[in-house]
């Protein structure tokens, strides 16, 4: 089953910067809707930011100002700059591509924000 790939997740120091990106090298046919989405121990999956297949980004509220959603220069490509990190910000990160086929998730990657 083709899904998208994470990677860039890892231990960030609290007012630090990490950057993720995902790969969704599978999906060729068009450029897709992708974006972000958390899930920290003991709560719900939300959406961290999200970018059309036109390039409009949409942000959660607590992230906007300090993260940034961008494309990739391959296609089905994004990566989320993130900076000033808190230690809120500490979860399982997952990449999502909603295509005509249905909606595809990555296997997520860690980030830790800690002193």
């Amino acid at each position: 089953q083709v899904r998208p790939v994470e990677s860039g997740g890892g231990l960030a120091q609290p007012g630090g910067s990490l950057r993720l990106s995902c790969a969704a090298s599978g999906f060729t046919s068009s450029i897709y809707p992708m974006g972000w989405y958390r899930q920290a121990p003991g709560k719900q999956r939300e959406l961290v930011a999200w970018i059309t297949s036109v390039g409009i980004t949409t942000y959660a509220d607590s992230m906007k100002g300090r993260f940034t959603i961008s494309r990739g220069g391959a296609k089905n490509t994004v990566h989320l700059q993130m900076s000033s990190l808190k230690p809120d910000d500490t979860a399982v990160y997952y990449c999502k591509v909603v295509t005509g086929r249905g909606d595809y998730w990555g296997q997520g990657t860690q980030v830790t924000v800690s002193s």
